[in-house]
C-alpha cells in the first residue's frame, strides 16, 4: 500500500469537455508528480447505467484509491453491451478521476477537490457527436434524461470547489491549475506548480509622453468586464509643484495614476462575502472559506519583483480593488453583512502606469506568451491618446466639461436619505451621551442618501465627477455590474516596499466659496477651529497606535499637523503619521491592524465601531473603506473611501446609486453644523449629477 494520494474529481455533463480537460491537467501536472487517471466512460454498464456506473466506480475504484491501494475494476464492452476486461488503476500522487457522477454525494467524502465543467447545451451536445460519432446520437436524450435524474437529487453542483465554463479554446487547464491552487487542500501537494508561477519576470517599458488618461483608459480596458483606474485626477501640471514644500505632500499623493484590468495570462479578480472569497481565473472559478486578511497574508506581502531602474512608482503590478468597511468584523467589529462584496480585487499581470510629474508613461507587464502583443496594443494605445491636441475637458470620451447632464440620459437621479434630518440630529445627541458617559471620545457618524438609477453610463457619470471634483486618489473600479466612481482626497495606509508607512487622516471641513475674500475666510476659519483640531489630533493619535503595532519602536512620528489642503469644493484639515514596519512583520496584518481607517470610525476604535451599529440603521458597504493596490513588490498604496458614488445591481435587473456622508462628533458638536458638514461633503458628487441634496 502507499500512501493515500491527492484526488482530484472533474465531473459535468456530457460534452463538456471533461476528458480533454482531465488528460490535458495530467500532461501538466506530470511535469512534478506522478499522476493516475481514471474515465468513468470506462466503467458506465451501458446507456441506461448512469447510476449503476456511479455505484461500480464508488465501490471498485475510489474506495482502493483513497486508501492508497490499487483498484482493479471491470470495464464495460460497448460493441458487445456487456462486461468486457478486467483493469488495474494504480495509486500515485495526484488521482484525477474524471465522468459524469465522478463527484456524485457518495463519493465526495473521497475526494480531495471537485472540478465542476459546464458549457452551453448546443456545444455539449455539438462536442460529444464529434468526440464520439454517430454511436452516441441515439442515446442523447436518454442519457441527458439520466443526468437531469441525477442532478435533481445530487447538490453537486453546490459542493463544487472549482468551477469552469469551458469555452473549448485551449486556456482551461490553466486557468484551473491557476484556480487549484488556491484550495488549501492542495496547496501543500502543488507547491512546485505555486513555486513555478512565483518566478516572475517583469517586463518594463517607458513611453515619453504624456496621455489623455481618460481617452487611454477608454481605449485599452472600455471593453473590460472588470477594470481599475486609480486616478490621481488633480495632478498638478506644474512640475515645480512637486517640490514647493507647502504643496509637495499632496503633489506627492497625485503623482501617478495606474489603469489595468484581469486580463491575460495572470489575470485574476476576487470577491469576497461574509466569510467567503470567490476566486476567478481565465474559464476558472473557486471558492475558499475564511477571513480575507488571512486570504490576503497568502498572495500579497512578499517581494516577488523589483522595481525597473528608473521608475519610481511603488506599484509593480499586482492586486488592486477595494476592501469594504464591514471587513471590520475580522478587525475587532460586529458581523455586520452587506449588499455589496465586503472586497473586489483584481489581479494585473500587465498595467499602464503614468508619470504625471515627468511626462512619461511605463507599461508594465509580467512575462507570458501573449506580453509581447499587449505591449504593442498598449504603445499605439498611449500615442494615439498622447497625439490628441484638446485637453482633459475636450472631446472624446470625456465630453464638454460644462455639461451637468454628461451621463444621465436626460434624467436625473432622485436621492432620498437613510435618516431624515430630525433623524440624523438625534443620532448626534446620542454620540454625544455616549461620550458624556465615557464610553467614547469621537464618533465618526454616517448616513447614505441612495437613488435608483435613472439610466446613468456609470463611465459618463465618473468622468463628470472628476472634472467636478479632482482629487489625488480618486478612482473608477469595474467588477461586473458594481461600479464604484470615486473622488476621494484621503490617504488610508501607505507600505512603501522599503517598510515606510504613512497614514494622512482628514478630520476638519469646510465647503470652498467663489468670492476670494470669502473662501480665505473660510480657510482661516478650518485653520483656527478648536473643535476641528482636537477632531483631527483624536484620530492622529487613534493611528499613531494602529501603526505602532507593526512598527519599529520609537519610530512613529508626526510629520505633519492640521494642515489646510483646499480642493475644488472644499478646505480639509489634514495630519501625517509616519512609522517604519518591523523586518518580516506580516504586511496584511499590518493593514488590518489599521482597518478600517481612524476617521471613519471615531476613538476609541473598537468601542466606537459597536456604537456606530447601535447607531447607523445599515451597512456601509463599500463606503468608510479603502481603494489602492496591492503591489507585487509588497508595497501598498490606500485611500478611504469618501465622496464616492457607489452603482450596484439591485437584483431585479437595474441598479442602485448611493453615496455616504459623516462626520465626526465630539462633546462640543452642534447638530445643525454637523448636518450642514455632510450636505457640504454631499455636494461635489451629487452636483456632479445634476442632483440635490434630499429634502429633509
Amino acid at each position: 500500500m502507499t500512501p493515500a494520494p491527492v484526488i482530484i474529481a472533474i465531473d459535468g455533463r456530457s460534452g463538456a469537455g471533461k476528458t480533454t480537460l482531465a488528460v490535458e491537467l495530467a500532461a501538466r501536472l506530470r511535469m512534478h508528480h506522478k499522476v493516475s487517471l481514471f474515465h468513468l466512460e470506462d466503467i458506465y454498464p451501458g446507456w441506461n447505467g448512469l447510476a449503476a456506473g456511479i455505484e461500480r466506480y464508488v465501490t471498485t475504484v475510489l474506495s482502493p484509491l483513497r486508501q492508497g491501494d490499487a483498484a482493479e475494476w471491470v470495464s464495460w464492452d460497448w460493441a458487445n453491451h456487456y462486461d468486457g476486461r478486467t483493469h488495474v488503476t494504480l495509486p500515485a500522487e495526484i488521482v484525477i478521476v474524471e465522468g459524469v457522477g465522478a463527484a456524485a454525494n457518495t463519493a465526495r467524502p473521497m475526494l480531495d477537490a471537485v472540478i465542476w465543467v459546464d458549457a452551453p447545451d448546443d456545444d455539449r451536445k455539438s462536442r460529444a457527436l464529434v468526440r464520439d460519432g454517430s454511436s452516441y446520437e441515439p442515446y442523447w436524450d436518454t442519457w441527458a434524461a439520466q443526468e437531469d435524474e441525477w442532478l435533481d437529487a445530487d447538490d453537486v453542483l453546490d459542493n463544487a470547489d472549482v468551477h469552469v465554463l469551458n469555452r473549448a479554446d485551449g486556456h482551461a487547464p490553466e486557468d484551473v491549475l491557476q484556480a487549484l491552487n488556491y484550495l488549501p487542500a492542495l496547496s501543500p501537494v502543488l507547491a512546485p506548480e505555486l513555486s513555478a508561477r512565483r518566478g516572475l519576470q517583469l517586463r518594463a517599458e517607458r513611453i515619453g509622453a504624456a496621455p489623455r488618461a481618460a481617452e487611454l483608459f477608454h481605449t485599452l480596458y472600455g471593453e473590460s468586464a472588470n477594470a481599475v483606474w486609480l486616478d490621481s485626477s488633480n495632478a498638478a501640471s506644474d512640475a515645480s509643484a512637486y517640490v514647493n514644500p507647502e504643496i509637495a505632500n499632496a503633489a506627492e499623493r497625485s503623482r501617478f495614476s495606474i489603469l489595468a484590468d484581469d486580463g491575460g495570462s495572470f489575470g485574476q479578480s476576487v470577491l469576497h462575502s461574509w466569510g467567503a472569497t470567490r476566486l476567478s481565473a481565465g474559464c476558472a472559478t473557486v471558492e475558499t472559506t475564511g477571513p480575507f486578511f488571512r486570504w490576503l497574508d497568502t498572495v500579497w506581502g512578499r517581494k516577488a519583483l523589483r522595481a525597473p531602474e528608473g521608475y519610481e512608482c511603488e506599484f509593480t503590478l499586482g492586486w488592486l480593488g477595494y476592501l469594504g468597511y464591514e471587513l471590520k468584523r475580522e478587525t475587532g467589529g460586529n458581523d455586520v453583512h452587506s449588499t455589496t462584496p465586503d472586497a473586489a480585487l483584481l489581479f494585473a499581470g500587465r498595467a499602464v502606469v503614468i508619470d504625471h510629474r515627468d511626462n512619461a508613461v511605463w507599461l508594465l507587464a509580467l512575462e507570458a506568451p501573449d506580453a509581447d502583443d499587449w505591449l504593442e496594443l498598449a504603445r499605439q494605445a498611449v500615442h494615439s491618446s498622447a497625439r490628441i491636441p484638446a485637453p482633459e475637458a475636450g472631446g472624446g470620451p470625456d465630453r464638454a466639461a460644462g455639461d451637468p447632464a454628461v451621463g444621465h440620459c436626460g434624467v436625473v437621479p432622485e436621492f432620498a436619505s437613510r435618516d431624515t434630518e430630525d433623524e440624523y440630529k438625534v443620532k448626534i445627541c446620542d454620540a454625544q451621551a455616549q461620550i458624556a458617559e465615557g464610553n467614547t471620545y469621537e464618533v465618526c457618524l454616517t448616513t447614505t442618501v441612495s437613488a435608483v438609477d435613472p439610466g446613468l453610463d456609470p463611465w459618463q457619470s465618473y468622468l463628470t465627477l472628476r472634472r467636478r471634483n479632482p482629487a489625488p486618489f480618486a478612482s473608477y473600479l469595474r467588477f461586473g455590474e458594481l461600479v464604484v466612481a470615486s473622488t476621494s482626497p484621503e490617504r488610508f495606509l501607505r507600505i512603501a516596499s522599503d517598510g515606510a508607512m504613512r497614514a494622512e487622516p482628514i478630520k476638519g471641513t469646510r465647503a470652498r466659496a467663489s468670492d476670494p475674500g470669502i473662501d480665505e475666510a473660510l480657510r482661516w476659519s478650518l485653520e483656527n477651529s478648536v473643535k476641528d483640531r482636537a477632531e483631527n489630533i483624536m484620530i492622529v493619535d487613534l493611528l499613531r497606535n494602529d501603526l505602532s503595532h507593526f512598527a519599529v519602536p520609537g519610530s512613529v512620528t508626526v510629520s505633519r499637523l492640521c494642515a489646510v489642503e483646499s480642493y475644488a469644493t472644499v478646505h480639509q484639515m489634514v495630519s501625517t503619521i509616519d512609522a517604519r514596519l518591523r523586518p518580516g512583520a506580516p504586511r496584511a496584518e499590518a493593514v488590518a491592524a489599521a482597518f478600517p481607517a481612524g476617521s471613519m470610525t471615531g476613538a476609541p476604535k473598537i468601542s466606537t465601531m459597536d456604537i456606530l451599529d447601535e447607531l447607523e440603521s445599515g451597512p456601509r458597504g463599500v463606503y468608510s473603506g479603502a481603494i489602492g493596490y496591492f503591489s507585487l513588490n509588497a508595497a501598498t498604496d490606500l485611500a478611504v473611501v469618501i465622496r464616492t458614488l457607489v452603482m450596484s445591481p439591485d437584483g431585479d435587473g437595474g441598479r442602485t446609486l448611493s453615496l455616504g456622508v459623516g462626520g465626526a462628533i465630539t462633546a462640543d458638536s452642534r447638530p445643525f453644523e454637523e448636518y450642514e458638514e455632510i450636505r457640504t461633503k454631499a455636494f461635489g458628487v451629487l452636483s456632479a449629477l445634476g442632483a440635490e441634496f434630499p429634502s429633509p
